[in-house]
């Protein structure tokens, strides 16, 4: 899966995974991390979410990143902001407000993005990277971030039903990949399907959504 995969998926208007009121997982369990608004939120594979807005408005500073140019340029218009624009290396970075998202592969994050980090934000990254890619973006994660606690949202269905994105990542799966670096809280697991029709159409019969949070150990 390469960075054109995604772009196609926004160029021709393929964004099922967006969603249009943001993530209610969300409110219910970033208090769980208990951090007041002090510093920087990073949210990987941002898209154009609105969860960036509510995080926003409690005071953070949010730091997106997303492969995208269109889904960056939605989501500054649709907030209704005009966003500076300024180039850094092979991203281009667009500010407004406490809202900034780097235009390009997280894999290419440079330190200076995530400078004043304390928290990471994951509704569709991880389930968002084939099982190849995740460990690498966990690894990115712990070069960038690696003192950050994060609030993970993944998914879960049965094995076979449709070829990802989202690709099933039980919580098995989250323990392989995150279980040597983070403790791993389970806030909630629910049925997700109902709130998920393009998940539906495209033959899933079983989904388990589920929260977490996951803090360094050591930390």
């Amino acid at each position: 899966m390469t960075p054109d995969f995604w772009i196609e998926r926004w160029q021709n208007g393929e964004i099922g995974f967006h969603q249009t009121s943001g993530n209610d997982l969300l409110p219910a369990h970033w208090p769980a991390l208990g951090f007041a608004p002090e510093g920087a939120v990073l949210v990987p594979l941002c898209g154009k979410s609105l969860d960036m807005a509510w995080l926003a408005a409690l005071g953070y500073r949010v730091v997106g990143v997303e492969l995208s140019p269109l889904a960056v340029d939605d989501f500054f218009r649709e907030q209704g902001v005009a966003a500076d624009t300024r180039s850094v290396g092979p991203f281009t970075v667009r500010t407004a407000g406490p809202i900034t998202i780097w235009c390009g592969d997280i894999f290419a994050l440079p330190a200076e993005a995530v400078a004043g980090v304390t928290a990471v934000y994951d509704r569709a990254a991880l389930v968002a990277f084939p099982p190849s890619l995740q460990a690498r973006y966990v690894q990115t994660l712990r070069r960038l971030v690696p003192a950050a606690p994060m609030l993970l949202i993944s998914l879960s269905y049965p094995d076979g039903q449709i070829a990802g994105p989202p690709f099933s990542t039980s919580l098995a799966q989250v323990t392989e990949l995150f279980g040597r670096d983070y403790d791993i809280g389970i806030c909630e697991t629910r049925d997700g399907l109902a709130q998920s029709p393009n998940l539906t159409r495209r033959g899933v019969t079983a989904l388990d959504e589920a929260a977490y949070v996951l803090r360094p150990k050591g930390g």
